[in-house]
């Protein structure tokens, strides 16, 4: 299988998470892999009164996003900041592209929770008319997209893709398909997610998802312990500018990494549950090492979806041993900044990018060691010095998305 086209560039990174406000600050607090959890007030009297929040109020966020915040959602101004940092890294000006050929690809998984259950109290307690008539842009999931589209003046195409906790990396992958059929020349691609509330952290707690770990929110998060027992609800955006290899050389610009391959299938089996063995996940790892014309045996690194919940771990742990049995390093964010829902792919493939830029491999927060029946190399307690030439990053979500992204030293 030959790639669907010239290669892609890296040209720009941009993060919002709860590890720091921009790519720097984030980097630095994942290489010191300390969780980020902590008591959330608007989780008091919950079961789970804990999430990792992105550490930005509305009166920072709204000062950063300027005079249109006050018609967005956090959501929106999450994925507004991060696209604005990222476009910045890639020495881009909207004021002089052609927005007509620059494409706008968020994913979101969930929408603005919390301004539903605000809205839906609004209306019960003071009637119709106390509902604000900027509720629906507020909530519905596209609006990140929409207004990183309105601030950046990028007139090409505009999606959202929606595929659980895979939607960031899918948002990538269909970026890079869009430069692939010259639908556009510049993409800004990500992910966002601003869904903490009292109803979508309950829910999840009662499907037995989220860590009970009440007494130590910081440690809750430990990908592929023996001891896990789920993930931390979380928040953040993250933002990569994409475009034609070749483009991206003409016009000076240096990448950062290199998208190179792509794979993207369903299980086809249950709502939540991955099919024992991990058949789709293992066809998406394998269709995005063909389309990177890469041997299993030249992937340096995974930066792993790693949820720490006690099936998935196993589950990706397995597949990893089973297709890399050279045993790559191995991390997992989500230690450090709990999950991200909608934004996880994105952010996740903007560290791999990091760690492939800077050769150094973040350790998993919380995580002594991996269980013993995991035969995986994970990086523990500091960061490994490493030349990562080539890197898969994995995204599964709910609805059997799997996703996987191959990104390579340019």
């Amino acid at each position: 299988m030959n790639p669907p086209g010239p290669p892609v560039a890296v040209t720009g990174l941009g993060l919002v998470t709860p590890a720091g406000d921009g790519v720097d600050a984030t980097w630095e607090a994942v290489l010191e892999g300390r969780g980020t959890a902590a008591r959330d007030p608007l989780l008091d009297g919950l079961p789970m009164d804990f999430s990792c929040r992105v550490p930005l109020g509305e009166d920072d966020l709204d000062r950063r996003v300027g005079r249109t915040s006050w018609r967005m959602g956090r959501p929106a101004k999450l994925a507004v900041l991060a696209a604005r940092e990222a476009v910045r890294d890639a020495g881009l000006d909207p004021a002089a592209w052609d927005g007509s050929r620059v494409a706008t690809v968020m994913g979101c998984g969930m929408g603005n929770l919390e301004q539903v259950e605000e809205q839906y109290r609004r209306l019960g307690r003071r009637g119709p008319d106390a509902v604000s008539p900027l509720a629906i842009p507020m909530i519905i999931p596209n609006l990140g997209a929409g207004e990183v589209s309105i601030d950046l003046k990028a007139r090409g195409p505009n999606l959202a893709p929606a595929t659980a906790c895979a939607s960031g990396a899918t948002a990538i992958a269909v970026a890079r398909d869009l430069l692939a059929s010259g639908a556009c020349d510049v993409a800004v691609a990500g992910g966002v997610e601003s869904a903490i509330s009292r109803l979508s952290t309950t829910g999840f707690r009662n499907m037995g998802a989220l860590s009970g770990r009440t007494d130590a929110p910081g440690e809750a998060s430990r990908p592929f312990a023996p001891d896990r027992d789920g993930f931390v609800m979380a928040e953040g955006a993250g933002v990569l500018v994409l475009e034609r290899a070749e483009d991206a050389v003409a016009r000076g610009a240096r990448p950062r990494a290199l998208l190179t391959g792509c794979g993207s299938t369903s299980d086809a089996h249950h709502p939540t549950a991955p099919p024992e063995g991990a058949p789709g996940a293992e066809a998406a790892l394998r269709t995005a090492l063909r389309e990177a014309g890469l041997a299993s045996c030249e992937i340096d690194h995974v930066n792993a979806h790693g949820t720490s919940t006690p099936l998935n771990d196993a589950t990706e742990a397995a597949l990893i041993a089973r297709v890399l049995q050279h045993r790559p390093s191995v991390t997992a964010s989500k230690g450090v900044l709990g999950h991200t829902l909608g934004a996880a792919g994105a952010i996740e493939a903007a560290l791999t990018v990091l760690t492939i830029q800077h050769r150094l491999v973040p350790p998993i927060a919380n995580l002594t060691a991996p269980a013993p029946e995991f035969d995986i190399d994970c990086v523990t307690k500091q960061p490994r010095r490493q030349d990562v030439r080539a890197a898969v990053s994995h995204s599964f979500g709910f609805g059997g998305h799997n996703v996987v992204l191959v990104l390579t030293a340019p």
